[in-house]
């Protein structure tokens, strides 16, 4: 692994192997880019560590889900950047040049799917693979102008790709267009196992206080045309009863002790030169003891009850994605990890509860993308995708 190539650092720089893909398909013609944390027939894995890149076996199957895309005509145009071992926010990977945010050069691109987002966002790919573990296709989507859905829990294979937090991985994909974005979304899906049409938007206010003071009056904005379109979100009075504070922890908890468990022996086994602030989300995972977590995991069956009792079968949240646009690449590490603790209190909701969320580029604060996201029902993914259609067509025309 020698770095990055590309005027956006988005691809890393590896020698180009021909990718067998479908001459014909609904996707013939488009170029698809790959997080390099999936398996691509001929290419190692690097997961986005030069000790991870090293010691991977050159691969000799693709990834089950990304070789649909291939199967469905889409031509592979390389791997891409990724955080190290998903592990990250921000897209700024300590051991490569950082990607860079076509739609806001001044800020990040948001991670772990960062290359991805950087191809899409800028037109060096029409589709491009990530995965969302606590965000990462949700804020690099958000931070670029890009649609992104964290898809239901298991819905999709992750095989062939580097788990994380297996209880929360999911897979998932950027594009620009809704056109293309629903048709990857079938043929990955099929179709949704939820059957009732998404139909009562739902508020909660606690959300809404989330956004920074700088993005206030384009959320309302963009939650005003959500009312247009789908009517006047309902603001019930419903109480979780744990607290947006919990909830954070009862996510933070659990994602680190997964890593742990998936990364701990290798991390331990040598110098592997993880990045700041890295190797301390790890670490943090070796410290929660299994009681802790599972009182966190009994935590979470209950916010998932209780946020499924309030979606119900017609329900769906209007939520911000992220607090504000994405921050600016020189902010210091204490600006990150407050944009950090506060984003995170907004992407854990479909994390813990395992519910699909779809974030729409439909706004922007000081010319940089912000975007608003519809959460639904578990299986109502394409549901969610059409819902987001409508949002876009009616942001187009405003």
């Amino acid at each position: 692994m020698t770095g990055t190539h590309g005027p956006l650092n988005a691809f890393l720089d590896l020698r180009q192997m021909p990718v067998a893909h479908a001459e014909l398909g609904p996707l013939a013609g488009l170029r698809l880019a790959v997080k390099d944390i999936y398996d691509v027939a001929g290419f190692r894995t690097g997961c986005g560590n030069p000790e991870k890149f090293a010691a991977s076996p050159i691969a000799s199957r693709t990834a089950p889900a990304v070789q649909v895309i291939l199967d469905a005509g889409a031509r592979f145009v390389g791997k891409t950047q990724t955080d190290e071992l998903a592990f990250a926010l921000f897209g700024q990977n300590a051991h490569f040049s950082f990607p860079v945010n076509p739609a806001a050069p001044d800020r990040v691109t948001g991670g772990s799917s960062s290359g991805s987002a950087a191809a899409v966002a800028g037109r060096l790919a029409d589709i491009a693979t990530g995965s969302d573990t606590g965000g990462s296709i949700r804020a690099p989507a958000s931070f670029c102008g890009l649609i992104g859905l964290r898809t239901t829990h298991g819905r999709i294979s992750l095989e062939g790709a580097m788990p994380l937090a297996p209880s929360l991985d999911t897979f998932g994909w950027f594009a620009d267009d809704i056109e293309t974005y629903e048709t990857v979304g079938k043929l990955l899906l099929g179709r949704d196992p939820h059957h009732h049409p998404l139909d009562r938007p739902i508020a909660l206010d606690w959300l809404d206080q989330l956004v920074a003071r700088p993005a206030l009056a384009e959320y309302a904005d963009m939650k005003a045309l959500a009312g247009r379109v789908f009517g006047a979100p309902a603001m019930p009075a419903t109480h979780f009863s744990s607290t947006p504070d919990e909830l954070f922890w009862c996510f933070r908890r659990l994602q680190a002790k997964e890593a742990w468990a998936v990364h701990g022996a290798w991390i331990s086994g040598g110098e592997r030169h993880l990045g700041p602030g890295v190797e301390d989300r790890f670490r943090f995972g070796s410290t929660v003891d299994d009681r802790t977590a599972q009182a966190e995991k009994v935590r979470r069956l209950t916010f998932r009850g209780e946020l499924g009792a309030l979606l119900g079968k017609d329900g769906f949240l209007v939520l911000p994605t992220v607090p504000g646009p994405a921050p600016y690449v020189d902010s210091t590490p204490e600006q990150f990890q407050a944009y950090r603790e506060r984003a995170l209190r907004l992407l854990c909701l479909a994390g813990l509860s395992g519910f699909p969320q779809i974030t729409l580029p439909i706004g922007t604060v000081a010319g940089a993308p912000f975007g608003l996201s519809l959460l639904g029902p578990s299986g109502s993914d394409i549901a969610l995708i059409r819902l987001g259609r409508r949002l876009l067509d009616a942001a187009r025309k405003a």
